[in-house]
């Protein structure tokens, strides 16, 4: 939400041009500019109600809050609306309205989808991640979260897909299908180097359902590889980093050592 951040081009656009229509038809219908950014890609709407002589509206493009603010003539202003003091004044509304549900709806996906638990049950930090066997990069977050893992703040719960060679699928089978889960998947980490855990002859139909509906909510998410990981920040909003995170990005996601 800071001002700083760029905004969606498409919603720019749209917003510029207006509405044909009055934006003001009636107190429980939407402006017409509000309806058309919501055709491009606008959810989660929420009014915000007059601000400064604005029809305000917050939603999601994506995963990013974004606030709208409609003139009494139907045309739109995508941004934040800046105080004296250059703090965002519909910031704090914003993520309550669209924000928080959100990601507490996102939170909930990843909760109901077939994960592998690394740590402590009763660990105070929970951190989500994509994982293919054969992904080296997500050997090396499995490593570099050793610590916090091992010290019991954090549990790391695999989503595990299988999409990068042709045995991902295989050694994801594996794993999904082996007695202890756990067990499983440290063994396909501890030993990566000298080729991981040992594929599974097949993939059993309950566990391919698993596997693309992982893939599923991958790519929904916003993830175009491995490993795509979620965490909540200190305001309980889910954010995501692809790949292996850089040190200081790691130190957010993983928390206080």
């Amino acid at each position: 939400m800071s001002p700083k951040k760029s905004l969606v081009p498409v919603l720019l656009g749209v917003a510029a041009l207006g509405a044909a229509a009055s934006g003001f038809a009636g107190e429980q219908d939407r402006p017409a500019v509000i309806r058309s950014l919501e055709r491009q890609g606008l959810s989660h709407v929420q009014e915000l109600g007059n601000v400064s002589g604005l029809r305000g509206y917050a939603g999601m493009v994506g995963q990013q809050p974004i606030t709208i603010y409609v003139a009494a003539d139907g045309n739109a202003i995508v941004g934040s609306r800046i105080g004296p003091d250059g703090e965002s004044l519909d910031e704090a509304r914003v993520r309550e309205l669209v924000a928080k549900p959100m990601s507490e709806a996102i939170w909930k996906q990843l909760d109901d989808s077939t994960w592998v638990a690394d740590g402590k049950a009763q660990a105070p930090r929970v951190v989500y991640t994509f994982s293919d066997p054969n992904c080296p990069y997500c050997n090396r977050f499995w490593q570099a979260a050793r610590p916090w893992v091992d010290a019991g703040k954090v549990q790391l719960r695999h989503i595990v897909v299988g999409v990068i060679r042709a045995d991902s699928s295989t050694k994801a089978a594996a794993i999904l299908g082996a007695p202890d889960r756990t067990a499983a998947l440290l063994e396909n980490e501890r030993n990566f180097r000298q080729g991981g855990i040992k594929p599974a002859a097949s993939v059993p139909a309950a566990i391919r359902d698993s596997l693309d509906n992982n893939q599923i909510l991958m790519a929904e998410l916003g993830f175009r590889g491995t490993p795509g990981i979620l965490y909540k920040d200190e305001q309980g909003q889910v954010q995501r980093v692809n790949g292996m995170p850089r040190p200081d990005v790691l130190a957010r996601v993983l928390g206080p050592r």
